[in-house]
């Protein structure tokens, strides 16, 4: 070790955790900032791991990683590159060493750097920090693995057992680095080890093990990291990821519409968590089923909402795919659906652990026939919850498939969640037909808004018929008249333009020379952005949609007010051909990448300068 670590005192600080895929690194990174939302610091996190089931250990291919970023105040983004790197192994140095700044503090476990090891990594000497370029005085070199054995000598475990707890040595270190209270690590491990208290109790000792040789060997060299939190507002907070966000949100749907929630899924990367989350509310109302395939999992779900219950399905791309033939049958039935999308990199299998913004020209348009349908996309995890609320709220009130996109970014990230007030939400009043109707109803008789009434089966006086051919407009019979045809076309269009949602939000300067609009996930980077050129002195505001399908009233007023305006898109295009197809004259820049990671704010940053400058 050098006799002294350069200090930073920082509003914010980057931390990302990496070693094989079995070293508990997602754990250690969750940890670490449940723990850092829980003291009200603002929190986004990145899991970003192989698609491989267990690459062999120490490979290169076999590295996963947990990036998290804290801050005083909100933060965006968990940050393009990190303060603190921890590398449990050479191969995790060797990747992962490309996301650490320049002067970061780097952590390594010297146990896993041996001969071997080396060879796996593809290190061609013994220094493998000159080899890489990276200054000793940097890193704290722990032999981590050797330590965790010494503590757990007495516990009875054996060694494969003990090695599973290295992560949580790591956790320890990383926690008297930025001065964490343990007792709050403490209780988070015994809640998630419950049934097991002897695990429980044997990772606590090591986390304080782990502490302990922070403090007492380089107390006097380096000082700890502190990021207190600033205006914050009151209320109880959790850390969540995208997927559990998703999930509740559907849960307080379901119970502010007193309905049954019935998800109807297969399972498929990286959407099955919100299956697994939601199988554990029973005590709520909701029925999950995991069904023999994609096809079923949508119709089961279809079933469902025809019986009245709130029905959703969820899955990635390559299952929207299989679901379309039932999406557009809840579309002529006109039912209430809602089909989550979490969006991976494609085409076909193509990187189904990463994340991609592809699949919006299909959610859009990826069916036969006319078969308009609302479209809406999450902008962070914590907004998951509110998203797929709303989402749930307009399927129920109009009587539509409605398609929430996420994408594994947004869905395996995480954020500091002020939990809701159920009472606070908005009302959800699905149109069930009036009783005086009894009599004279016709399953395609509309209210004002155009929305069909919704007469759930068991309902005397209100039996009928639905199915995937074309009914008649007044009897609900079936009907090749053309002249229906066109009219029932017609309706199902207009029931999806007569929508509310709200309008299109400017942040940043209101005679901005540059406007950047994105969808979706993209916008804490490209808010970053922003934030980042205004500090430079341009004049930059922000539009981000996310309400794509019916866009928001004021899109086209938005977008043509700004002489240059930037489409950026983790896809080709599809947002900028969409919006040139619904906006006259609308011709932007383009920002585009498919690299299956987040947007780099620094090359957002200079990108934009360049369309500035022009």
């Amino acid at each position: 070790m050098a006799e002294q670590l350069e200090v930073k005192e920082l509003d914010q600080v980057v931390v990302r955790f990496s070693g094989d895929s079995g070293d508990g690194m997602q754990l250690a990174g969750n940890i670490f900032s449940t723990v850092s939302a829980t003291v009200g610091n603002g929190i986004s996190t990145f899991p970003d791991y192989p698609a491989d089931i267990r690459a062999p250990q120490g490979s290169l291919t076999g590295v996963s990683g947990f990036q998290v970023h804290i801050g005083a105040g909100k933060v965006y983004t968990p940050g393009d590159k990190c303060d603190v790197l921890v590398a449990m192994n050479a191969a995790a140095l060797k990747t992962q060493y490309r996301y650490a700044k320049p002067g970061a503090t780097i952590i390594i476990d010297t146990d896993s750097f041996g001969p071997k090891d080396l060879e796996k990594a593809q290190f061609k000497t013994e220094d493998y920090l000159g080899e890489m370029g990276i200054d000793p005085d940097r890193v704290i070199q722990c032999p981590l693995t050797t330590m965790v054995k010494d503590c757990l000598a007495d516990s009875g475990m054996d060694m494969k057992a003990m090695m599973k707890c290295r992560n949580m040595f790591a956790l320890g270190l990383v926690c008297w680095l930025f001065d964490r209270d343990l007792d709050l690590v403490a209780n988070f491990l015994k809640d998630k080890f419950a049934k097991k208290p002897a695990i429980a109790e044997a990772n606590i000792k090591v986390i304080q093990a782990g502490y302990d040789y922070g403090h007492n060997t380089h107390s006097s060299t380096v000082n700890v990291y502190r990021v207190e939190s600033k205006h914050k507002e009151p209320g109880r907070y959790m850390d969540i990821t995208g997927n559990k966000a998703t999930a509740y949100g559907f849960i307080a749907a379901a119970e502010k519409a007193g309905l049954r929630l019935y998800l109807g899924s297969y399972p498929i990367t990286p959407a099955t968590d919100v299956l697994h989350e939601l199988s554990k509310h029973k005590s709520c109302g909701v029925i999950t089923v995991q069904c023999e395939d994609e096809i079923s999992g949508c119709a089961s779900a279809l079933g469902a909402s025809f019986a009245g219950a709130l029905g959703v399905t969820s899955t990635s791309g390559p299952g929207i795919c299989l679901k379309s033939e039932a999406m557009n049958l809840a579309v002529i039935m006109e039912l209430p659906l809602v089909v989550l999308d979490v969006q991976r990199g494609g085409p076909a299998t193509g990187l189904p652990t990463k994340s991609e913004q592809t699949d919006l020209l299909q959610v859009l348009f990826g069916r036969n026939g006319e078969s308009p349908m609302p479209v809406m996309a999450a902008t962070s995890p914590t907004d998951c919850f509110d998203a797929a609320y709303q989402a749930c709220k307009i399927a129920l009130e109009h009587m539509t498939p409605v398609v929430l996109l996420t994408d594994a970014f947004v869905a395996n990230g995480s954020g500091a969640f002020k939990l809701p007030d159920i009472t606070k939400l908005d009302p959800i009043n699905p149109p069930y037909v009036p009783e005086e109707l009894k009599g004279k109803w016709t399953p395609y008789m509309r209210a004002e808004n155009g929305t069909r009434y919704w007469a759930v089966p068991g309902r005397e006086g209100f039996a009928h018929i639905l199915g995937g051919l074309e009914k008649d407009s007044n009897t609900g019979a079936i009907s090749t008249n053309p002249e229906n045809h066109d009219l029932m076309t017609r309706l199902r269009q207009q029931k999806i333009a007569n929508i509310q949602v709200p309008d299109l939000e400017v942040d940043g300067d209101a005679d901005a020379d540059l406007l950047i609009v994105g969808f979706g996930s993209t916008y804490g980077h490209l808010h970053s952005a922003m934030d980042e050129l205004r500090q430079k002195g341009y004049k930059v505001a922000q539009a981000h949609f996310k309400y794509l399908n019916p866009l928001p009233k004021n899109t086209a007023a938005v977008l043509n007010k700004y002489n240059k305006v930037v489409v950026a898109e983790q896809n080709m295009g599809q947002l900028a051909a969409y919006l040139r197809m619904k906006v006259d004259g609308f011709v932007p820049y383009q920002f585009n990448q498919v690299k299956g990671q987040p947007f780099v704010v620094e090359e957002l940053v200079n990108a934009f300068e360049i369309i500035l400058k022009k």
